[in-house]
């Protein structure tokens, strides 16, 4: 027993003493970090704006690189994450608006892109965000796009198609519901409060579960989880973080139907980050002649010819005149890169309707 002593102490010393380096390269790290900061501002650099999309997406794709575990590649990016955050932070927090209120998926997506250190501010719809954005209350907002099971948010890309905003960034969520109440079994929960896509994502468990339970939509899962606590009835389709804010017990764990339900976001702002060699680009366009047999295919096929792959297109009305459409499309690669840049070039040229909404890193993890 007491070798077995002897050799938990020299490993706790090996951790103290490697804690003591962590936090002396870290502090180190954050100095640099202010240096960079003083060299910006010379520079005419935006005070109070040091985030670099482009920038941030290399560091943490490198720090998955280096990883050689055991800790998995995701959770080293998180952490990497947290560093820049809190080093960023040093100045001002960054502000980022998010629809809220507190404890919704896109809160959680703020912080996974950005880091804790920044200042999440919280509104009761999407236009908001765009507004915060747009009048410079906030520099950066986030906005969720599409889900895996439910397809695209049409009230985001409506919006995107009228911002003067760019598309500087995005995140996937992986998104796992839980049943929150205060309730001890499932005979107790005579409603139930969620947003749209999450009772459509949740539609076959409630289904068998709690067929009888009515279902009240709310504006974020935040409001459904807020809702449930301060009435003390019924049940919330939320996160576990939003349970825990509001002091809701999980009845039920992950009662999404698909075990791979994700929400892809938006970090929407005034850059236009540099290239990276991973990057998407988005835009919306039209299509000159749309009655006509072939319209679509002649608007997409500049993209074939420059063999750059589509990985989303959308159509939305596009309110100029009846059956009218926008096309939303993305696809791989940057518009700085020369035959992006040919392909949407003729693209525009075929387009009644054309706007690049962005070029931005994707998703790292």
């Amino acid at each position: 027993m007491s070798n077995g002593n002897e050799e938990l102490g020299k490993a706790r010393a090996q951790i103290d003493a490697i804690d003591t380096e962590l936090q002396a390269l870290i502090s180190q790290r954050a100095r640099v970090a202010e240096q960079v900061r003083e060299i910006k501002e010379r520079n005419g650099g935006a005070v109070g704006d040091h985030y670099r999309p482009a920038r941030e997406a290399e560091v943490l794709k490198r720090a998955m690189a280096r990883n050689q575990g055991p800790l998995p590649d995701e959770m080293m990016a998180h952490l990497m994450r947290e560093i820049m955050s809190a080093c960023l932070a040093l100045e001002s927090p960054l502000s980022v608006s998010y629809l809220g209120p507190e404890g919704t998926y896109t809160q959680a997506a703020v912080y996974k892109h950005f880091g804790h250190q920044v200042a999440a501010r919280a509104v009761s719809a999407i236009d908001e965000i765009f507004r915060d954005v747009e009048s410079g209350i906030a520099a950066y907002g986030v906005v969720p796009i599409e889900n895996s099971t439910e397809g695209v948010v049409t009230s985001t890309l409506d919006l995107l198609a009228n911002t003067p905003l760019s598309i500087c960034g995005e995140v996937w969520l992986p998104v796992h519901h839980q049943l929150l109440t205060r309730h001890e079994s499932f005979e107790d929960v005579q409603v139930i409060y969620a947003h749209p896509q999450s009772f459509a994502q949740c539609r076959r468990w409630l289904d068998t579960r709690l067929p009888g339970a009515a279902r009240e939509p709310m504006a974020s899962n935040g409001a459904a989880a807020k809702r449930g606590a301060l009435s003390g009835q019924g049940a919330a389709i939320a996160s576990a973080a939003a349970g825990e804010l509001y002091g809701l017990r999980v009845l039920a764990a992950n009662v999404e139907d698909d075990p791979n339900n994700t929400t892809r976001f938006l970090v929407i702002g005034r850059q236009n980050p540099e290239a990276t060699g991973a990057d998407r680009t988005s835009l919306v366009c039209s299509a000159l002649s749309g009655g006509e047999a072939g319209a679509l295919f002649r608007l997409l096929e500049p993209f074939a010819a420059a063999s750059i792959n589509l990985s989303k297109i959308e159509s939305r009305p596009s309110r100029r005149g009846v059956w009218d459409y926008n096309f939303f499309l993305d696809l791989e690669g940057h518009g700085s890169e020369a035959h992006v840049a040919q392909a949407l070039e003729e693209v525009r040229k075929r387009s009644a309707f054309f706007k690049i909404l962005g070029s931005y890193p994707r998703a790292v993890m």
